[in-house]
């Protein structure tokens, strides 16, 4: 196997935008008293793409992928492929639109995980590993001591970050209207087993949050940096 794929990330049970092959996590607050920090991160409309020794993976990790919509960081790829040894560094590829296009980004490829054999390593190294590929990582939305935290007040912010736009200006494909950003992803801001994800990372999706379709690939287009509509 060249790779294993990225693992089904479980819903908050107060997360609204799952749809009907989506899983909750009822233990959620539980597996949360077992972690000493939670990190809150943008989860960004794009598609989750891998980056290892051997290759670019999306959804299917069964073969590298080769679509139009890649091109850009399987060039990024070859720059780097030669230093990744037992590295594979995960991302969201914005370079094509999907639900909500973006109005302020700067590049496409934005890392949120890193995974070193059978270990998905801290966000101190996530940063670091992207860093000495020049890469961005997803926003930041903030951290916090756990024994700090009451349920509600995780709710409670979680809920908020997920009513705000996304750091990148959002707007919804659908209806050309400003929309709040996809949701947020939470998890242990220290290392984690690999077969340990479920009780480490939680996400939230806004509610009414399209999905794209088969027929997606046949009208694609290239989501415009910040740079380009600055010189229109």
């Amino acid at each position: 196997m060249l790779s294993q794929k990225y693992g089904r990330t479980y819903h908050y049970p107060f997360s609204p935008g799952t749809t009907s092959d989506d899983r909750i996590n009822h233990t959620y607050w539980e597996d949360i008293q077992r972690i000493e920090t939670l990190l809150h991160t943008e989860k960004l409309d794009g598609e989750n793409n891998c980056l290892n020794q051997f290759g670019v993976f999306a959804r299917s990790h069964a073969a590298p992928t080769t679509s139009p919509w890649t091109n850009q960081i399987r060039e990024r790829w070859q720059l780097i492929k030669n230093d990744l040894g037992d590295v594979e560094l995960f991302g969201e590829n914005l370079y094509a639109v999907h639900s909500i296009e973006y109005k302020k980004i700067g590049s496409y490829y934005f890392i949120f995980a890193v995974r070193c054999l059978d270990t998905w390593l801290s966000w101190e190294e996530v940063r670091f590993y992207a860093y000495m590929f020049d890469l961005p990582t997803v926003p930041e939305l903030g951290s916090t001591p756990v024994k700090e935290l009451t349920q509600e007040s995780l709710k409670s912010s979680v809920l908020e970050w997920a009513n705000e736009p996304s750091l990148f200006g959002s707007t919804d494909t659908q209806t050309g209207q400003e929309c709040t950003r996809e949701g947020v992803v939470s998890r242990n801001i220290e290392e984690f087993p690999v077969n340990e994800s479920l009780q480490n990372v939680f996400k939230f999706v806004r509610k009414g949050h399209v999905k794209t379709d088969q027929h997606w690939t046949r009208n694609w287009k290239r989501a415009r940096l910040v740079w380009e509509k600055c010189n229109n």
